[in-house]
């Protein structure tokens, strides 16, 4: 089937329909970072929001760069390369949570809402303003002709707890905090033409008053990846949608198309994204938003666990791109998406990364379940004197788990091989150690505890082993 063949609608049902890039983690190599954006074109993807974190060149302080950082030219490029396939740009720079790239050095430890915490800006502190408009102007400087900037600004954990912020919200308001902050950076973007959008999550307990003065200038994105938010009862449940539109703030919607079922899981739940996309579709329309983005979260947060590359979850980026334009899934379903890959010649490469992260996936989980049971087996034994001889099933389990460990050194390799030059070696070697370095630690220490709990029994079992092995032969 050809890529145009999924869609059946003549006309999209939502005006702008995003693609989420987090580059924070398993960030693609530059070459492949370009024919990504040809990928998105061919889901009819029409924007593109670019989390650049640590991967932009950053001039305000190098030490935000990462190790494989693309350079200034290189983001150039992608700017001249989305324009020419006709996709809008949307970067996005934190403003106020997710801000551990800067906090996370000593010198801006005193911009940060709890002194020992590098996520949240205190946005009281001297400063603090100022770093993320240093932030914007770098990204607006290789950024050109954009009409929208994301800053961010969700799940600020700590916002309200350093005391000179306690005490400006009991006087005046969460909002009203928060518009101290980022009100300035709204109005100058908006003297260069740019419409801020910001998460909504934080607005949620905002009064009236704030909620009017900020729609004035800047959009909220409202994002929620499970379920439909009329079901729901979460930040995004739609009451607080209704109290959006009653107010008169533009909204966006945020569905996912991968990183949503959890912080270390490497595939998509490609039915969840499906549910939750045509929520957010009917969503979008029946309030008459703006655009929808499908949000694509390659870590939680910049210090934790990197989590589903691109390339293993395009079935599930090209699903939601459908449903993004018509309004239902494709008739042919997530597997036929699959086989219209094969137009713009992805199939096979899309298919190796998805097997060899379904084999990756399927022996973690076995020898994390392995690995609780025979922890739980060896402290029944030691604490138990009635059933410290049953060395048989612990010894059992510790070969099985060792075999599973085994098993991930080859879906490790066979990862390497299939994301060669779309992800950088560094980044797949880091994302594997995460995964499987703590098992094979677990294995380690194990290994002694099952022979020390019940000796006699283990050297029996081994034994018995032994002499079933020469009866076989």
């Amino acid at each position: 089937m050809a890529m145009d063949g999924l869609f059946r609608a003549d006309r999209p049902v939502i005006g702008v329909r995003g693609v989420h890039l987090d580059l924070k983690g398993v960030p693609p190599t530059f070459d492949r970072l370009i024919q990504l954006l040809d990928v998105f074109v061919a889901a009819r993807y029409n924007a593109v929001l670019v989390e650049w974190e640590d991967m932009f060149p950053w001039t305000v302080d190098d030490r935000f760069r990462c190790e494989t950082a693309y350079s200034a030219d290189e983001v150039r490029q992608f700017h001249a390369e989305a324009a020419d396939r006709g996709l809008q740009v949307i970067p996005l720079v934190q403003c106020l949570g997710h801000m551990e790239t800067p906090l996370s050095l000593s010198e801006y430890a005193k911009l940060r809402e709890v002194p020992h915490v590098a996520d949240t800006l205190n946005p009281l502190a001297e400063g603090a303003r100022q770093l993320v408009e240093s932030m914007v102007d770098d990204v607006l400087a290789l950024t050109p002709q954009i009409s929208h900037l994301h800053l961010g600004g969700d799940e600020a954990w700590s916002f309200g707890t350093h005391p000179d912020t306690k005490a400006y919200i009991q006087k005046h308001g969460k909002g009203a905090l928060y518009l101290h902050h980022v009100e300035p950076i709204l109005d100058k973007l908006s003297a260069r033409g740019v419409r801020p959008i910001l998460w909504h999550d934080m607005m949620i307990e905002w009064d009236d008053a704030a909620l009017r003065a900020l729609s004035r200038k800047a959009d909220l994105m409202v994002w929620g990846y499970h379920g439909h938010p009329d079901q729901c009862t979460h930040h995004y449940a739609t009451k607080h949608i209704q109290r959006f539109h009653d107010l008169g703030v533009t909204m966006w919607g945020g569905t996912a198309y991968k990183g949503a079922e959890g912080e270390d899981v490497d595939r998509p739940n490609v039915p969840i994204r499906q549910t939750n996309a045509l929520a957010w579709a009917e969503v979008a329309q029946r309030f008459r938003m703006k655009g929808v983005v499908a949000t694509a979260w390659s870590r939680y947060s910049t210090h934790r666990v990197q989590n589903e590359p691109i390339d293993a979850a395009f079935d599930s980026l090209v699903n939601v791109g459908v449903i993004l334009h018509d309004g239902e899934p494709p008739a042919v379903g997530a597997e036929g998406c699959v086989a219209a890959l094969a137009e713009i010649s992805e199939k096979d490469r899309h298919e190796a990364c998805r097997a060899a992260m379904r084999r990756l996936a399927d022996a973690r989980n076995q020898a994390w379940h392995v690995l609780r049971c025979l922890h739980q087996q060896v402290t029944m034994q030691s604490l138990d004197a009635r059933r410290s001889a049953a060395a048989k099933g612990a010894v059992d389990s510790l070969k099985h788990l060792t075999g599973l460990v085994a098993e991930l050194g080859g879906a490790a390799q066979q990862v390497h091989e299939s994301f060669a030059g779309l992800i950088d070696k560094l980044w797949i070697d880091r994302y594997l150690a995460e995964r499987i370095q703590p098992l094979r630690q677990q294995l380690a220490w194990l290994d002694p505890v099952v022979k020390t709990v019940d000796p006699a029994g283990y050297q029996a079992v081994i034994e018995a082993d032994k002499t079933c092995k020469t009866a076989r032969r």
